[in-house]
């Protein structure tokens, strides 16, 4: 007899009940363990607590603000690869880059449709989710195992958000060609983002910044796009010795 599949956990901090319940029925109908929470405190000590496989989060809460919580989450070891997405009744350019700037890897407005908010949680758990065997991609000083979905640089894990991962081994694969915006935009992010291609450029400067001395490694080519300089080695599967 096989045994029954453990189902994904899915936390979500939002003060208003409403918006908890309606979100938490969806989520539940298609599959999920819910655990919702109103206060940010007391979710982020969930968080750290038992880490969830997602965070839906609401950016304006009391108290402790949402963007307080995605730092707060991205500092910490344990939680700095959970997939998050922000759901928010704002939405200018400048409140969705903050989101992205501080690590978050989708991002919803309210009034929202439950549905398309259960579609982007299941593809967002499945580009985080560890798959069969063992691949590498060697760019430089990055090294990417893409069925781990784990990136080193210089023998350094870094701890990349789900978007951020995508990011890099997409640029990798196609490391000493440039890649435009929109291409990116397309193949990393699946849809078009209310952020247009600058949310590109958020991306980039927060993987730079985990690169720490070897950010150079990511090129700018002006007006163009991005590349990763260094000649990328194709995927390979590793040794089992």
């Amino acid at each position: 007899m096989s045994a029954t599949p453990v189902a994904d956990r899915v936390m979500i901090i939002d003060d208003e009940p409403e918006i908890r319940d309606l979100i938490g029925y969806h989520l539940e109908r298609s599959g999920f363990q819910v655990t919702a929470v109103g206060d940010g405190q007391e979710g982020l000590r969930r968080i750290f607590e038992s880490p969830p496989d997602a965070l839906v989060l609401d950016l304006m809460l009391p108290g402790v603000h949402g963007i307080e919580i995605l730092r707060e989450i991205r500092d910490e070891a344990a939680t700095a690869d959970l997939p998050v997405i922000v759901v928010t009744a704002r939405t200018s350019e400048m409140d969705t880059l903050l989101g992205f700037e501080n690590g978050a890897d989708d991002y919803v407005t309210k009034p929202l449709s439950p549905r398309e908010l259960v579609a982007r949680v299941q593809a967002l758990l499945r580009r985080s989710r560890v798959g069969p065997g063992r691949r590498t991609i060697d760019a430089g000083p990055v090294r990417i195992d893409t069925a781990a979905r784990e990136a080193w640089c210089r023998e350094r894990r870094l701890m990349l958000t789900p978007r951020e991962f995508g990011l890099l081994t997409y640029l990798a694969r196609r490391a000493g060609k440039v890649v435009s915006r929109d291409e990116l935009l397309h193949r990393v992010w699946d849809r078009d983002v209310m952020a247009g291609t600058r949310t590109v450029d958020v991306h980039i400067r927060r993987l730079r910044s985990k690169l720490g001395a070897d950010a150079g490694v990511i090129e700018t080519a002006m007006g163009a796009g991005y590349k990763i300089a260094a000649r990328a080695e194709p995927e390979t599967p590793a040794s089992n010795a």
